[in-house]
């Protein structure tokens, strides 16, 4: 028989958390943030969720109704966390709208250069999951929609003719990278992806103003 104080750190954590401690609700969205992106949404059962979260099975149901709602939460976790960090880098470049995008741009392709990266989130759901009317589909494909309304402000303030062309053109180089980097790699991906969008950028431009 195992000492109590043998017991894994999963199972000590199960039950009422104490001051200070995430709720069962954290751990859990802590978790398949990690797993689900890592390993695929259809790949991770509910009993690994909750094992590796160390909840109770019944605690996880008294917090998510099924596991399609335990996925839309990892959907939500995921924008949540995508937007913190878009934010994070425009914020930090105060300066013309050319400089933002390709502060943007930059920062993707150290994001997509980590060793963490398996992918876009949400291009990884709708593949996983065809059905279109998915709460975690529809925050997918929220994220890609108001991706390309926030660089069509962006390619306003640039004074580009047409603004969501450019927008569309640039949220394109953002799904291509996040393509190659989990096909071919992110050798020389830095580059090529800052090339691109300075050859797209200069051509918006060039067409002439508003």
């Amino acid at each position: 028989m195992k000492h109590a104080g043998g017991m894994n750190k999963a199972a000590k954590r199960r039950g009422a958390p104490r001051r200070g401690e995430p709720s069962a609700r954290e751990r859990l969205i802590e978790t398949v943030a990690e797993c689900f992106y890592r390993e695929g949404v259809r790949a991770v059962g509910i009993d690994t969720v909750a094992e590796r979260a160390g909840v109770s099975k019944s605690s996880l149901y008294r917090t998510f109704e099924s596991k399609d709602e335990l996925i839309a939460a990892f959907a939500e976790e995921q924008n949540r966390r995508y937007w913190q960090w878009w934010d994070q880098v425009v914020d930090a470049h105060q300066g013309p709208a050319r400089a933002k995008i390709e502060a943007l741009f930059e920062a993707l392709a150290e994001q997509i250069s980590s060793p963490k990266f398996r992918g876009c989130p949400f291009i990884n759901l709708a593949t996983e999951i065809p059905d279109r009317k998915h709460p975690s589909i529809v925050i997918a494909c929220a994220n890609k929609e108001e991706v390309r309304r926030r660089l069509c402000a962006l390619s306003r303030d640039l004074g580009v003719r047409d603004p969501r062309r450019l927008a569309a053109r640039l949220a394109l180089i953002i799904d291509g990278a996040y393509g190659r980097a989990v096909t071919l790699g992110t050798r020389g991906l830095e580059r090529e992806v800052l090339e691109i969008v300075r050859l797209v950028v200069d051509a918006a431009v060039a067409e002439g103003g508003t």
